[in-house]
C-alpha cells in the first residue's frame, strides 16, 4: 500500500510527532533534552521553519511548526535526525536507527484549532499523568507561553498573540485557556488526524484544501442512505457552511 503523502502548505502550522523505534526512550537524561533542543532551534533557523509550541516526552515528541517553503519541516526534522541519532548512538554505545518511521503530520486550521493544538502538546505530561499541572513539567513550551519563561527560539503564532495586547495578558489568557480540559472529540481528532496525515479543520477549511491540494483531506463519511432527502440536505447545509 503506497503510503499516505503528508499536506504542505507554507504559511500553515502543523502538529507534528515523532515516536522512539518501538517506542523506546530517546531521552534518558537532562542532557539529551537539552541537546535535542539545540538541534531544534538550529534546525528551526536554517530551514525557516517557526516553532510555536513543543513538548519532549520520554519516548516521543509533540512540534508545533509552521513551515515557510514546502520543503521547511522535512529539511528541519532531517537535520535534527541526523545530529540527534548520532549523539545518541554514540553517547549509549548503541548503532541503528531510533525513530520508528516517517514523522506524522497534520496540517491545523488555525482558526479553529491553533489553540487547541498548543493546549494538547504543552499538557500532554498532565494528561499522561506526569505532572498535575504543565509549569511542572521542564521540557516543554508552556512556561514559555502560558508563564512568560524566556524562550528565544518559540515564535507566538498571530492567533496566540491576539489573546492580548500585552505578553502578561496572553499568559494570563492562555493560562486561563489551559485550565479547561479538551473533550474527547477533540483529542481524537487531533489524535487521529496527526497519524492519518490529514486536516484538522472545519468542513470549510478542508474544502479549501482539498481544491488547493487536489486530494481528500479527511476520511469520507460513513452511513447513511445518499438517496435519501434527509442525506442530500444534510449535505447541502454542509457545503454552504
Amino acid at each position: 500500500m503506497a503510503r499516505q503523502s503528508r499536506f504542505l502548505l507554507p504559511g500553515h502550522p502543523q502538529h507534528i510527532i515523532q515516536r522512539g523505534n518501538n517506542r523506546h526512550i530517546i531521552f534518558a537524561d537532562d542532557k539529551d533534552y537539552l541537546f535535542y533542543l539545540e538541534c531544534l532551534q538550529q534546525g528551526c533557523c536554517q530551514h525557516s521553519c517557526q516553532l510555536h509550541a513543543y513538548v519532549l516526552m520520554t519516548n516521543h515528541v509533540h512540534l508545533l511548526l509552521t513551515p515557510e517553503t514546502d520543503s521547511s519541516i522535512s529539511k528541519t526534522l532531517q537535520s535534527i535526525g541526523r545530529r540527534y541519532v548520532q549523539y545518541f548512538n554514540y553517547r549509549y554505545r548503541r548503532t541503528g536507527t531510533l525513530w520508528e518511521g516517517r514523522y506524522k503530520a497534520a496540517l491545523i486550521d488555525s482558526e479553529n484549532y491553533l489553540l487547541c493544538c498548543y493546549r494538547y502538546i504543552e499538557l500532554n505530561p498532565v494528561r499522561a499523568g506526569m505532572v498535575e499541572q504543565g509549569g511542572a513539567y521542564r521540557w516543554s513550551s508552556y512556561r514559555h507561553n502560558a508563564l512568560g519563561e524566556p524562550n528565544a527560539f518559540i515564535q507566538p503564532h498571530p492567533i496566540y498573540l491576539a489573546l492580548g495586547a500585552t505578553d502578561l495578558q496572553r499568559q494570563q489568557c492562555y493560562r486561563e485557556l489551559c485550565t479547561h480540559s479538551l473533550n474527547q472529540q477533540t483529542l481524537n481528532t487531533l489524535r487521529q488526524s496527526t497519524q492519518k496525515s490529514w486536516v484538522v479543520g472545519s468542513d470549510k477549511f478542508k474544502r479549501e484544501i482539498e481544491q488547493l491540494s487536489q486530494r481528500q483531506a479527511g476520511p469520507k463519511q460513513r452511513g447513511g442512505d445518499r438517496r435519501s432527502i434527509e442525506y442530500r440536505q444534510k449535505q447541502e447545509r454542509i457545503h454552504r457552511a
